[in-house]
């Protein structure tokens, strides 16, 4: 049984991104990376009796007092402080003002401007009905919030919410809901930062189980590259499970789809045959942000496939961004070969119970709800010893997928104007073409990993694989150029983040730097058309979905200038030629000459690792600006600029030089300039070996490892002397510093310890606590792709 933090199941992009956040698939509701519901349900049917293998029936809940993403709402508000008895049913309020939910000071979003520190609001409604199964409070604040119900108090919270949250509210306070008139009373203190309050009320439906489904018994899950496989026990059947999203960097034409298969293999167990079906189903929820969302689902026939197809009634196409988001436009799509003779329909949520329902009802009606189901029904037939397989689609159509600058952007696949309906079709014709070739490409990569660093570092690098490849989405840019579009995954939403783009490099340049240039043509674009006006380089496009320049709130310019030209470098190498730096020469110009004036002893500025606050003298990034000029110089050689070339070599081997006096603190080097009592990963160095640059001799690094290991916790090595977190993939890089396998080893047995044990049940978050082992903060980022920095290394530093 393989283990890991959370399971990836469907892969594409930030969007189509669909996991097991436990070991066990049918233990709980399957999720989109952010935690949301995002359901799949299976079902498989032994002659006469059902097991659940996937998911769980979905909870079903009821609005009583709708909230602002339902509809938008009127109350009384007032920024003052009212009288006592404010929250009390009897109390006046016409004084007061009358706005619509909800309150924030995101003017983009904003019914209600709220800009001052606090609001008091007054909501009444009245009931018909106060027959309720179970009382939520559904509320987003930020921040401080205390809310009455009439006149009494049901919650108090220090803090804020990012989202809706349902909170439980006790029967005896459900009792002081009346027939007739009733209020809803809410104080919030907005102390810093963002402001935002909206309310509702829900009823978590109480329903009544199918007793005659059993649980199906999970034998082993294992992953691949491109895989996640599970094994069931379901009485006198196996059933084998396998989701594939064929990611595979060295096929464009597979790559660029938004298909993957869930693929189902069943026999008997017991040496007789036995009649059985598969049910999968696909709630509508995995292409909406809100599940209070009002979609349209379809069933028709194309071709060879028959498909169901289903999006949100109001399609607001590219008209949010921010971080915690779903898709909430486009199409999701289930398709089956009619050969097959599948059975397939559309349910709603209440029906989740009845999988192998005895009459289904198709029509060519769009049926419209909320949590409706897409279901097809595999029937495999009297079936023996021998497995019998059978396979179905899930894709997703989001028809736009980026704002870029003035374009909207259709996804790589569609540019030309593919319709979703041929693309599911030669998905299905190369089924077993495309099924082999995953075969081939898992077992590669992980024999290559093997050989890079372990077994263990194997299992890393298929943690990473998929995980970082679906935090981008891929366009063609409206001059023809690739872009692949990074989000900062529960960091802050950005788009194309350059110190997103540089952990995430090695993946990208060992098996496609194609894929490294889509995650550099957006910034360079940026700034050579006179958009961002800067001597250095922008730190983003946006926030995403919406590239149309930096948003985020300070500029890095060291962090990301030098990480611009080591990147371009790196392409230049993996490409074997200087074509992609000529074509950006004057820029990368611009971004050196700013190196050599502000790298060597940097201001006090951002780096990468901006969580952990400016810092001025920052050795380690000083190493990063004096490789960027080197990478500069070599460059400049392989265009021919000899001069050039020598000039900026001199530059970096005088910086290095005085880097190693600067930074000396005896046994190891220091975080700042100046002060030994201080360490930190010097993660940057890496490409010194990497890139061939040979600024620095090889015992800076074998000094800094021998340290590390000195002060390495249960679960990997602090960042550095300022706290007991860390980040993952800066481990990893800088393991790969050492030229021993011992220690890199032990440097990374304790990521890997990590991820096996980690309480926090999320897809692979890179910033975690080395002492307990807890997630910090993000989830589901693309940096993970610097795990492959082991691999690089052993390819490229030869």
């Amino acid at each position: 049984m393989q283990k890991a933090p959370a399971y990836p199941l469907i892969t594409h992009n930030t969007y189509f991104s669909i996991w097991s956040f436990n070991d066990t698939l049918n233990a709980a509701p399957t999720k989109h990376w952010t935690g949301k519901d995002q359901s799949l349900l299976g079902f498989i049917k032994v002659d006469g009796d059902v097991y659940r293998f996937m998911g769980k029936e979905p909870v079903i809940y009821k609005t009583i007092l709708p909230a602002s993403d339902e509809v938008p709402w009127e109350c009384k508000y007032t920024e003052t402080a009212p009288a006592n008895g404010w929250a009390l049913p009897q109390f006046n309020d016409d004084s007061w003002a009358t706005g619509t939910a909800p309150f924030t000071d995101d003017k983009t979003q904003a019914k209600t401007l709220w800009t001052t520190k606090d609001i008091w609001v007054r909501r009444t409604f009245t009931l018909d009905n106060t027959n309720i199964d179970r009382l939520f409070l559904k509320l987003y604040h930020d921040d401080n919030v205390d809310v009455y119900l009439n006149g009494e108090k049901i919650f108090s919270n220090i803090g804020w919410t990012s989202d809706f949250e349902l909170i439980p509210i006790k029967d005896e306070v459900k009792k002081k809901l009346k027939a007739g008139d009733n209020i809803l009373a809410i104080h919030c203190a907005n102390t810093a930062g963002a402001a935002w309050l909206d309310v509702g009320l829900v009823d978590m439906v109480k329903q009544k189980p199918n007793a005659n489904i059993k649980l199906a018994k999970q034998t082993s899950v294992e992953m691949n590259a491109t895989q996640t496989k599970y094994k069931f026990r379901c009485g006198k059947a196996d059933l084998l499970l396998t989701f594939t999203s064929p990611l595979l960097l060295t096929d464009m034409d597979v790559f660029t789809r938004p298909i993957s298969y869930i693929t189902c293999k069943v026999r008997s167990n017991d040496g007789g045959r036995h009649n059985i079906k598969v049910s999968i189903g696909a709630s509508s929820n995995i292409a909406v942000n809100k599940p209070f969302q009002e979609v349209g689902a379809e069933m028709f026939l194309s071709g060879k496939l028959s498909i169901l197809k289903a999006g949100t009634i109001e399609q607001p196409v590219l008209k949010k961004k921010g971080d915690d988001l779903r898709i909430d436009w486009g199409y999701m799509n289930m398709a089956v070969l009619k050969s097959e003779n599948a059975v397939q329909y559309i349910s709603h949520s209440n029906e989740a119970s009845d999988p192998f329902p005895s009459r289904v009802i198709n029509n060519t009606d769009t049926i419209k709800g909320k949590g409706l189901y897409l279901n097809t029904i595999l029937s495999f037939g009297a079936v023996g010893r021998s497995f019998t397989e059978n396979h179905i689609e899930l894709g997703y159509d989001d028809i736009f997928s980026v704002q870029y600058f003035d374009i909207q952007l259709k996804p790589w696949w569609e540019a030309e104007g593919t319709k979703m309906e041929k693309v599911l079709s030669r998905a299905e014709l190369e089924y077993p073409l495309v099924m082999r070739k995953c075969d081939v490409f898992n077992r590669s990569m992980y024999q290559d990993a093997v050989k890079a660093g372990g077994d263990h570092y194997a299992k890393l690098c298929v943690l990473a694989y998929r995980q970082s490849i679906a935090a981008h989405i891929l366009c063609k840019s409206p001059h023809g150029d690739i872009l692949f579009l990074s989000k900062e995954n529960f960091s802050n939403g950005s788009i194309n983040t350059v110190d997103v783009t540089y952990p995430s490099a090695p993946l990208y340049l060992l098996y496609n730097p194609r894929f490294m240039e889509g995650m550099l043509n957006g910034i360079f674009f940026y700034s050579e058309s006179g958009k961002w006006k800067k001597g250095f380089a922008a730190h983003d496009l946006g926030t995403y979905p919406i590239a149309t320049g930096q948003t985020y709130g300070e500029d890095m310019p060291v962090e990301e200038s030098g990480n611009m030209l080591i990147l371009t470098d790196a392409i230049v190498k993996a490409e074997k030629k200087p074509d992609y730096a000529k074509a950006h020469w004057e820029t990368l110009t611009t971004w050196a000459n700013y190196l050599v004036k502000a790298g060597l002893d940097p201001a006090n500025q951002l780096c990468t690792d901006d969580f952990a606050g400016h810092l001025a003298h920052n050795a380690n990034l000083s190493i990063k600006a004096i490789e960027g000029i080197a990478c500069y110089a070599k460059m400049a050689e392989q265009l021919g600029k000899g001069p050039e070339a020598v000039r900026y070599r001199n530059i970096a081997v005088a910086m290095a030089g005085k880097w190693m006096k600067m930074a000396d603190a005896g046994n190891h080097y220091s975080l700042v300039f100046g002060n030994k009592n201080t360490w930190s990963q010097k993660y940057n160095l890496v490409w010194d070996k990497v890139l061939g640059l040979h600024l620095f001799p090889q015992q800076v690094s074998d000094k800094e490892v021998r340290y590390y290991l000195t002060k390495q916790k249960k679960y990997g090595l602090p960042l550095d002397s300022r706290k007991t977190y860390t980040k993952s993939d800066w481990i990893l890089w800088t393991a790969s510093l050492s030229n021993s396998m011992y220690h890199f080893k032990a440097l990374t047995e304790p990521v890997y310890k990590y991820t096996i044990e980690t309480p926090s049940r999320v897809p692979l978050s890179d910033w975690h606590e080395t002492t307990t082992g807890k997630q910090v903060g993000f989830q589901a980022r693309s940096v993970v792709g610097g795990y492959f920095m082991k691999m690089l290394v052993s390819k490229w530093a030869r």
